[in-house]
């Protein structure tokens, strides 16, 4: 377990708007920072980042959470593999963390699978630099190429030699298990960086080929592209890493770790398609450029490049297939909300043979003369192939209109429209009418999908919470299980618990009443204490846990709820820790809307929570027995006519003696509340 100072110190250290730009892009706004969140797609940033909080905020998707969080989520790894890395930034050393068996061994199934990558790639560059056939065959092709030492260096270009399979038996030989050398299609677990044969034995799964090293946004070496340099029959020119635990071919762009600093500098990305287009403007001097590795582009290769920028030229060779391989991927790009350009290099030419043969300063004076917004170029591009047949030009135009319908900007969309018109020569008014309808099923259809999402969402809250819940019976008795609630029911169950947490994260440890010894009960111990008292369980275990988590830690030296909860280890904990911590919560609002008494209302919608504790606490406290209370009275009701109707008369006289309690402890809650209550 790692120390609890040592935890603090990283907190205290990590700035939560550094580690968060090495992901996104942030701009200031007030005393926040906003972005694109990293995490869903969106075209408008709603990504808030709060330094003086220490804390990020989705106002689009929900996430939210503290720097650890943050590295947590956005690398798919351990609590303790985020500390570290933080740790590493600001040069903190850290302790291991013990886990639960589970955690353990996923955690070391990625760390080994990264193990092994970090020493095939070592290995891969050994070969290439200090044997011989690396340099007469590898080397030699990368200075062929045009490339130089330090070029090849600082992409981690490398080389596995011919015969022997000697990268599977150096890797044997340092101790590593065929587990993590060899990949498990069904478990995802193995890099794949050697492969076994029917027979059992290993093999070199990139022999006799040059190593371009794949990496992670954060730089980690994820996966490998192998290029072969003797033509073979039934041989690939490129062989490339599985997909596995730690890499997705579509989650990942060549280069992106090397140009993600000058992405967001300049604002713009360059889009190639190989590793050498890429390398080699990295060597000319433009350097915000990535290659989707000659494979269809994919949304999430397209949002992280949206982290850093909304705008994209495409690069593409001058002949048939590099202008028909423009095309691809734009409409997803619009989507977005990009601003494409379109640059179709000279003929015989391709980013990577133009960038050797001109400066940065010259490449790039070209892409300016000769960038083509992409609606021109998709028409210019199909007018010439419909030539005068009707029905290509139709096509032709349906085509276009419908990469028109994905742009989200209706400014953008109508500048297009008119120009569109005025190029293929047609009615405006007949495409702004065709984009309109393309547009309005494409919302149908989205709305029907979010309809369908939110209300299978519901159902399995409704469904988590109703059997997650026991209450007690009003007369003081045993406590019975919790009947299946409705979803408004749940809803407002879940607010009552929700806005107790809030004051319990928030002010948890401040005293709340003095007892007659004259020692205080803070704010939390007397929630927590009332809830225990009541035998009142929360509606998520995820509640109950903050709950028990505050019972057993209050009273710990230097307490500080919203510290305590805002860095808890458990992403979940931290997670809604945050929320109740951000202002779209803040307590004074919510119940300057409800039934406080007048003088309440005006006093707290004026000032904070935390000047107005003693009234909020109880009034919270009752509105969730009025809740439970109104539950259980409509359980009653519902019992009570299915026993009608099944003709069970004893069972309606049992449940029509208990009825009065109910009530009369409906009424007392109600009157306590100002609520008119009606009683039967």
């Amino acid at each position: 377990m790692i120390p609890r100072e040592t935890i603090d110190r990283i907190f205290a250290a990590a700035k939560i708007e550094e580690v968060v730009s090495d992901y996104v892009t942030l701009k200031r706004r007030g005393a926040n920072l906003i972005g694109l969140c990293p995490f869903h797609n969106e075209k408008t940033g709603s990504f808030t980042v709060s330094p003086s909080k220490g804390i990020y905020k989705c106002f689009g998707c929900g996430k939210s959470g503290h720097a650890v969080g943050f590295v947590m989520e956005i690398e798919q790894c351990s609590f303790a593999d985020a500390v570290k890395q933080i740790a590493k930034k600001y040069h903190i050393e850290v302790e291991e963390r013990e886990m639960t068996p589970e955690e353990q061994q996923r955690q070391d199934d990625r760390e080994s699978m990264f193990v092994v990558n970090d020493f095939a790639n070592k290995w891969f560059q050994e070969q290439l630099w200090n044997t011989d056939e690396g340099k007469a065959i590898g080397l030699s092709y990368f200075r062929e190429r045009g490339l130089r030492e330090d070029t090849i260096k600082k992409f981690q270009l490398g080389y596995s030699p011919e015969k022997g399979n000697p990268l599977a038996k150096a890797l044997k030989a340092k101790g590593f298990t065929d587990k993590y050398l060899v990949n498990d299609v069904e478990t995802k677990i193995g890099t794949g960086v050697v492969g076994k044969a029917e027979d059992g034995r290993l093999y070199d799964r990139f022999r006799d080929r040059v190593i371009f090293p794949i990496h992670t946004v954060s730089g980690k070496t994820v996966a490998f592209a192998g290029r072969i340099l003797k033509k073979k029959d039934n041989v690939g020119k490129y062989v490339n890493s599985p997909d596995s635990l730690i890499y997705s071919k579509t989650n990942e762009l060549y280069g992106l770790f090397f140009a993600k600093q000058a992405i967001s500098r300049e604002d713009l990305c360059y889009l190639v398609e190989g590793q050498m287009d890429t390398i080699s403007m990295h060597q000319a001097g433009i350097e915000n450029v990535v290659a989707s590795g000659g494979t269809a582009l994919t949304k999430p290769q397209i949002r992280l490049i949206r982290r850093f920028t909304s705008n994209i030229t495409v690069l593409y060779d001058g002949d048939a297939a590099g202008i028909h391989a423009a095309l691809r991927g734009i409409d997803m790009f619009l989507e977005e909300g990009f601003n494409v350009k379109v640059v179709l290099l000279p003929d015989g030419e391709d980013p990577d043979s133009f960038a050797n043969s001109h400066n940065a300063s010259d490449f790039i004076d070209y892409i300016k003369q000769h960038q083509t917004d992409f609606i021109r170029f998709k028409g210019k591009l199909l007018s010439k192939e419909a030539g005068r047949d009707p029905q290509k030009r139709a096509d032709l135009i349906k085509d276009v209109v419908e990469s028109i319908a994905h742009i989200p900007d209706a400014i953008t969309r109508q500048v297009y429209i008119k120009d569109t018109a005025d190029q293929l020569h047609i009615q405006e008014q007949l495409l702004v009418r065709e984009v309109s309808r393309l547009r309005r099923g494409k919302a149908e259809e989205n709305a029907k999908q979010r309809e369908n999402e939110q209300a299978q969402k519901r159902m399995e809250e409704v469904a988590q919470s109703a059997s997650a819940e026991r209450i007690p019976d009003a007369s003081g008795g045993e406590e019975k299980p919790r009947p299946a609630i409705t979803g408004k029911q749940a809803a407002k169950l879940d607010e009552n618990f929700r806005n107790l947490l809030q004051l319990i994260v928030r002010y948890g440890e401040r005293p709340l009443y003095q007892l007659e010894d004259g020692t205080f009960i803070s704010t939390g111990a007397y929630i927590v204490s009332q809830l225990q008292g009541d035998a009142i369980e929360a509606p998520k275990s995820l509640y109950q846990k903050v709950i028990d988590e505050f019972a057993a830690h209050h009273g710990d030296k230097g307490f500080v709820a919203e510290n305590f909860f805002k860095f808890h280890p458990d992403a979940e904990v931290s997670s809604l820790a945050v929320d109740l911590i951000a202002d779209k919560y803040q307590l004074s609002r919510i119940y300057s809307r409800q039934n406080v008494s007048e003088n309440v209302v005006q006093e707290v919608g004026l000032q904070t929570d935390a000047d107005h504790l003693a009234e909020l606490v109880p009034q919270l406290l009752l509105e969730l027995k009025y809740t439970i209370i109104n539950i259980r009275i409509d359980k009653m009701t519902e019992m009570m006519k299915e026993a009608e109707a099944n003709g069970d008369s004893e069972l309606v006289m049992q449940l029509l003696a208990g009825q009065p309690a109910l009530l009369e402890v409906k009424n007392q809650i109600g009157r306590q509340l100002g609520n008119r209550v009606i009683t039967i």
